[in-house]
């Protein structure tokens, strides 16, 4: 398994670096939705709808997705036309999950399942078109936030992990190793601001920063009920020994929209 994470991160992460600094807009809008399309296709899976229903769910995201996608295309890079998504997705993620989590309940309305699926897929795809239109720089500089503080997470936890964060959700998550996130994040905030010669205040940089590890985990932690109440270890097969597309991105759906939402209000 630990071989098989190692050559796919291997060959996936310089390619998807590739594509980020370097693709044209228009292949990365197409990248975007594919992966995007994906993401609904192993939601679906999750939600156990029918072959009809999937079918018909994937063409509707891929629709919906690639109208937004063509609208931000031709827009400014600042555009604050998907201002609202990206507050509902803030909304979404900051007062309904935690009661969801809490509370430990499956959403049984396919309906109101196959909505929450678009508000998390559609938001991030959105946020990561607009944040690299602005500059691919900061789109990498807030997707290392999201890995610096896994990291940091897992191996404080492995050294000092003693109170469990969510065990029924997700047994492996300790209040240390979030602990150990914030502050190594904390590091990391201040060192960009410092390189970038407070074109970013610290002001700014440092809070936004620490509320993405904590959106961080509050969105690993629902896909984790997800998958729980699914009765599957992971997402999907698509990413030998990761999972599926879900399994990499849950921390980036729940912070990349934020992310472009302090963009637009603060100016960036």
């Amino acid at each position: 398994m630990l071989k098989a994470r190692i050559v796919t991160a291997t060959v996936i992460l310089p390619l998807f670096l590739a594509a980020l600094l370097y693709s044209t807009p228009v292949f990365w809008m197409a990248l975007l939705l594919s992966l995007t399309v994906t993401g609904a296709r192993e939601w679906s899976r999750l939600g156990g709808f029918t072959v009809g229903m999937t079918a018909v769910y994937l063409i509707l995201t891929a629709l919906i997705g690639g109208e937004l996608l063509f609208i931000l295309y031709r827009a400014d890079a600042y555009t604050p036309v998907f201002l609202w998504f990206y507050s509902a997705s803030f909304i979404f993620w900051i007062l309904f999950v935690p009661v969801l989590l809490k509370s430990g309940h499956p959403i049984k309305n396919r309906f109101l399942y196959a909505l929450t699926g678009w508000l998390v897929l559609l938001p991030t795809c959105l946020a990561i078109y607009q944040l690299r239109s602005v500059s691919p720089h900061i789109l990498l500089g807030f997707m290392a936030t999201i890995w610096i503080s896994d990291t940091a997470a897992y191996f404080s936890g492995r050294a000092w992990g003693k109170h469990r964060l969510a065990p029924s959700i997700s047994p492996g998550k300790t209040w240390e190793g979030a602990a150990g996130a914030l502050f190594a994040v904390t590091l990391y905030a201040l060192a960009w601001s410092a390189l970038t010669s407070a074109e970013i205040p610290a002001w700014v940089l440092v809070p936004l920063l620490l509320l993405l590890v904590i959106l961080g985990i509050i969105g690993d932690l629902f896909e984790s009920l997800m998958k729980r109440h699914a009765g599957l270890k992971d997402s999907g097969n698509i990413l030998p020994g990761h999972g599926g597309i879900l399994d990499r991105i849950d921390a980036l759906t729940s912070t990349l929209p934020v992310a472009a939402l302090a963009l637009l209000v603060f100016n960036i």
